[in-house]
């Protein structure tokens, strides 16, 4: 099975609203590596890696905001090539 790698940036309202916390639940369900961070202008910065259906799963979730209280208002995401390698989901920053 095929892994993949995506850096995704939202902005929205997905700070101070647990949303760091939800996507690493997201990523441990759906077994994504990688790391998720708040950034100084307001957004959130986003590594994961993982199996290409459960990479799709894990996008959407974010798109939706993990969070009942947050709200995605802009997403980017970029392939990433090569694709790093990380041990676990880690929440930093």
């Amino acid at each position: 099975m095929a892994t993949n790698g995506v850096h995704i940036i939202v902005s929205g309202r997905v700070q101070g609203v647990g949303f760091r916390w939800m996507t690493k639940m997201v990523a441990a369900k759906l077994h994504i590596t990688g790391t998720v961070a708040n950034q100084m202008d307001g957004s959130v910065e986003i590594y994961a890696v993982g199996a290409s259906d459960q990479l799709a799963q894990f996008e959407a979730a974010v798109k939706a905001s993990p969070t009942p209280s947050g709200r995605v208002s802009d997403y980017q995401a970029t392939p990433l090539d090569p694709v790093p390698t990380f041990k676990n989901f880690d929440v930093i920053g």
